[in-house]
């Protein structure tokens, strides 16, 4: 399944350098030489549409291999499980230590309750 992958990644890419050699040298639609002196129509010697020539075909057929290609590695990597693990695959839930206080009065802002008396240390004798 490795290999298989590889192979799709490598067509992939060099098929992305191919279509992007390809669009670089290609020519615009105004780069004729009648568009440099002001004619408009210089495009029409092809028809409405423009020369389809190899250049653009070519293009059209690597764009078709690249998406293949974009999508079959999506597919193929989203069916092998990740055998390295996750963040959260050996977490555990720990509970709280002491009882939450869910008494309206506790989630008011600055109303803490008083702590509870210690019952370990005995009450300070007053003095008179």
């Amino acid at each position: 399944m490795s290999m298989m992958l590889t192979l799709i990644l490598v067509v992939q890419m060099l098929s992305a350098l191919a279509m992007i050699g390809l669009i670089l040298i290609q020519h615009g639609k105004g780069a004729d030489m009648g568009a440099a002196f002001g004619s408009s129509g210089s495009g029409s010697l092809f028809g409405a549409t423009g020369g389809a020539n190899f250049m653009s075909r070519t293009t059209a057929v690597l764009a078709f291999v690249f998406f293949a290609c974009t999508l079959s590695l999506a597919y193929f990597g989203n069916l092998t499980p990740t055998s390295s693990g996750s963040v959260l695959e050996g977490a555990t839930v720990s509970t709280p230590a002491a009882p939450v206080d869910a008494s309206p009065a506790a989630q008011i802002p600055g109303n803490t309750p008083a702590p509870a008396a210690d019952k370990s240390v005995p009450p300070a004798i007053p003095a008179k």
